[in-house]
């Protein structure tokens, strides 16, 4: 703690004993720049002052503080002894630099500041000097010196974080768009196979008038229409799929025409009914493809 002088009354001055001087020195005579210097304050008084020494925030131009070492209060036939190390350092270029700290004592209402005699600490420079030599002449040298490439990891890192973070944020942004593209592109793919699949069972039926092709036309409808609706319905009986579609017209009379060949196994059936079921059947399918991807 540092405190400015306030000097009491004149009268009070006149009755007050003069205070002794405390004692501040350096640990050591000569220092380096940077290098660690204790400097050691110690007040010698009556018992019955209160003494307060200097703190952290107390003025140690021109060097630095960085700590303190405390010792308590020890009194002997009848004198009291206070002593603190103050650990500091300097990096000013001055010869000779000097150091006073002042101790405060409380009296009453007064704070008095009593100051030592400035200890002086030499600085021990490592450099010789250069009083009346001539400096060496500096030479230029533009030369370029080959440098061995080094990968810069902290860019390339950099890099790609933010390609990771665009594709990361465009993938947000576009995702439902792309699923929506790709979603379409498979049910398109589907329907067109499912076309081709079915024509040819159709051709197989001119050509050979078989049930059997029959049952495989309306098996591949089945199934193509459970994977567009996303439901069960090749698993369903005549009936519920024809409930299923509330009772369309068209897949109740295809399917009523395909079920008498396939199970009543009757070959004089009408070969053109059952060629309009066939396109009954492709007809719907078309109309509920066309209903999904609208």
């Amino acid at each position: 703690m540092t405190a400015g002088w306030l000097l009491p009354p004149p009268l009070a001055a006149a009755q007050t004993a003069p205070l002794a001087a405390p004692q501040g020195r350096f640990l050591k005579s000569t220092v380096l720049v940077g290098e660690p210097l204790d400097y050691e304050l110690r007040y010698e008084h009556a018992p019955d002052l209160e003494v307060v020494f200097p703190d952290s925030l107390a003025r140690f131009a021109p060097f630095e503080y960085v700590g303190k070492t405390y010792f308590p209060t020890r009194t002997r036939r009848g004198r009291s002894l206070d002593r603190t190390v103050y650990h500091l350092r300097t990096f000013r270029l001055d010869s000779v630099q000097t150091l006073a700290l002042p101790v405060a004592v409380l009296q009453g209402a007064d704070t008095l500041s009593v100051l030592p005699e400035a200890s002086r600490v030499r600085l021990r420079r490592t450099a010789p000097p250069a009083v009346g030599q001539q400096l060496p002449t500096l030479r230029q040298n533009l030369a370029l010196v080959p440098v061995e490439p080094v990968f810069n990891y902290p860019y390339w890192i950099a890099g790609a974080l933010a390609v990771f973070l665009l594709l990361a944020g465009s993938a947000t942004l576009f995702r439902k768009p792309l699923t929506r593209r790709y979603q379409a592109y498979k049910l398109r793919k589907n329907h067109g196979y499912f076309l081709a699949q079915f024509a040819r069972h159709v051709e197989r039926f001119d050509l050979s008038r078989s049930a059997t092709n029959v049952e495989r036309a309306v098996v591949l409808w089945k199934n193509y229409l459970a994977g567009l609706e996303n439901s069960g319905l090749n698993s369903f009986t005549t009936r519920e799929i024809v409930a299923y579609f509330e009772n369309d017209a068209d897949v109740r009379k295809a399917l009523t025409a395909t079920d008498k060949v396939i199970y009543g196994n009757l070959q004089s059936e009408d070969a053109k009914e059952v060629d309009r079921a066939f396109q009954r059947l492709r007809g719907f399918a078309e109309r509920r493809y066309a209903a999904v991807v609208g």
